[in-house]
């Protein structure tokens, strides 16, 4: 694009550190190249040898977390002038968006404790729970900032269609996702009661919410050997449907490469070509694989990562199949903006599966709050938007509700198409036994349950306490208390229910009797 658009010379940073530094101190060309890792580890020459003067970021949402290693490396790099290109500046809070703006005007958006402090809305206990004045943003950024929308250049795009295919679960599968659906609502359910997760709790969390996901594209992804599921199998017959058009290519995204493993697998006999795109492909193989998809008419698919969803422009397809949906609608956006832009000329058919009745059903209509952030920043929308509480409650409340709604699978229903982004479903009849009716766990009926649980959290919040600044420890420690007239702290232990201590007490008397007799 630099050699068609500018004339310039242009050259691509290879090689290992000796190399780099070598052409930081001999390169003629105008431009040079680098990834964020090489800006990363060459920081300090970049400054001392190359001294560039202007520095050009592609998208620069990889700073938006001032505190990764890669945004404190590239905002060492000094140069008279710098320009970023975005296309997701701000995806879940404020201060991505002043990470960004920040290299290329530290100024700009002022003091960022002023800048948060005049747009963040709090709740009685500090948290913040929503944004205010998000016009006045846009205002202040409209001397550094060109932003072209969907919208604006609808008339240089093409149509775009988007299908929400919603597949049947195996019940392999279902044993899997309610598995870890259970876990779920055992850490949510603790989370109601004490308002505190632990940093283990956590962990749990998220990795039995990744297993969830996981089984809703196949029990390979999880044991690696077994392979129940029938999203694979789907996409092998979409594949045959589309390409029975000699020009159609289709571009395939899964966040896991296992999932890109089965799909090969299913198309490895098919009369089509296809290359796999994912992040472990070294800089050269990466352009080659985009080249051969591009230039090579038996090459028809292009299977990818998420590692395929910025910086490639691969117009020459027309269909965008995600075999799942991510939890970043900003992610989505990026994946199928691969394909629907500048340059398209060919109406664009985006095809979402979801395993029906999940927790990805659920993700459809969750985090419509960062598209509202987003809108309202930038794009004239709201000038408030509010979370509905702390963004940990807002998160766990999301957690809830996506896992618990799990549905029977329903009936074959078809919806004509609408156009332009539009979301149409589309729930095909099921090809195997994988129809399930989840059974609600029985209570328990162990007399010691109560009392563990009970012991486990003081344990729990103990060593929370005593590791922490009594100001600074979370909400939600309900077995320590700090006395407001010594300053004492003591513990508050709750009494377990009658029922749990008769029971307990007949289990200690059973156990009793044993040693008598």
């Amino acid at each position: 694009q630099i050699r068609k658009f500018t004339g310039l010379s242009v050259e691509i940073l290879y090689g290992g550190r000796g190399q780099r530094l070598a052409r930081y101190r001999g390169s003629d060309a105008f431009f040079l190249l680098a990834n964020y890792e090489q800006v990363m580890r060459d920081h300090e020459e970049l400054n001392s040898e190359l001294q560039p003067q202007l520095v050009i970021l592609d998208e620069a949402q990889r700073i938006k977390n001032w505190k990764t290693r890669t945004a404190r490396s590239v905002k060492r790099v000094a140069s008279p002038y710098a320009i970023v290109l975005t296309g997701t500046p701000l995806e879940n809070r404020l201060e991505e968006l002043v990470s960004i703006v920040e290299f290329v005007d530290r100024y700009r958006l002022g003091p960022t404790f002023r800048f948060l402090a005049d747009h963040q809305v709090h709740d009685e206990h500090g948290k913040v729970i929503g944004y205010r004045n998000l016009d006045r943003i846009g205002q202040t950024l409209a001397p550094i900032l060109i932003r072209r929308n969907k919208r604006q250049v609808a008339e240089q795009l093409p149509e775009r269609l988007d299908k929400n295919f919603f597949v049947p679960m195996t019940p392999q599968q279902i044993a899997h996702h309610e598995e870890n659906r259970d876990l779920v609502g055992k850490i949510v359910s603790k989370w109601r009661r004490h308002k505190f997760l632990s940093e283990v709790d956590q962990r749990r969390l998220m990795i039995a919410l990744q297993n969830m996901r996981m089984s809703c594209d196949s029990t390979y992804l999880l044991d690696h050997e077994t392979d129940f599921g029938v999203k694979a199998d789907e996409l092998a017959t979409l594949l045959d449907e589309v390409l029975e058009h000699p020009d159609a290519k289709v571009v395939v995204f899964s966040q896991w490469l296992r999932m890109h493993e089965l799909l090969v697998r299913r198309i490895a006999d098919k009369p089509f070509g296809h290359v796999l795109f994912h992040g472990g492909i070294d800089g050269a193989q990466r352009r080659a694989l985009v080249d051969r998809f591009r230039d090579d008419d038996r090459c028809r698919a292009f299977l990818a990562t998420d590692a395929g969803g910025v910086g490639l422009n691969l117009q020459h397809a027309s269909v965008v199949v995600n075999m799942d949906v991510p939890w970043n609608p900003a992610v989505l956006e990026q994946r199928i903006g691969r394909v629907h832009r500048l340059g398209q000329k060919q109406p664009v058919r985006v095809v979402n599966f979801v395993a029906e009745g999940t927790i990805e059903e659920g993700m459809l209509s969750v985090l419509k709050f960062k598209k509202s952030l987003f809108a309202g920043v930038l794009d004239g929308g709201e000038r408030e938007v509010f979370l509905g509480g702390t963004r940990l409650t807002r998160f766990m409340e999301t957690v809830e509700q996506t896992t618990a709604a799990i549905t029977e699978p329903a009936i074959v229903q078809r919806t004509e198409g609408k156009a332009a982004g539009a979301d149409l479903e589309e729930r095909p009849e099921p090809r195997g036994p994988a129809a399930r009716a989840p059974v609600a766990a029985p209570p328990s009926t162990d007399p010691w349950a109560g009392l563990l649980q009970t012991g486990l959290n003081l344990l729990e919040q103990l060593a929370v306490a005593s590791r922490t600044p009594p100001n600074a420890r979370p909400e939600g420690l309900s077995f320590v208390q700090r006395d407001p007239q010594t300053g004492q702290d003591y513990l508050r232990i709750p009494v377990p229910s009658s029922d749990v201590l008769d029971r307990a007490l007949q289990a200690i008397g059973a156990v009793l009797d044993r040693f008598r007799k």
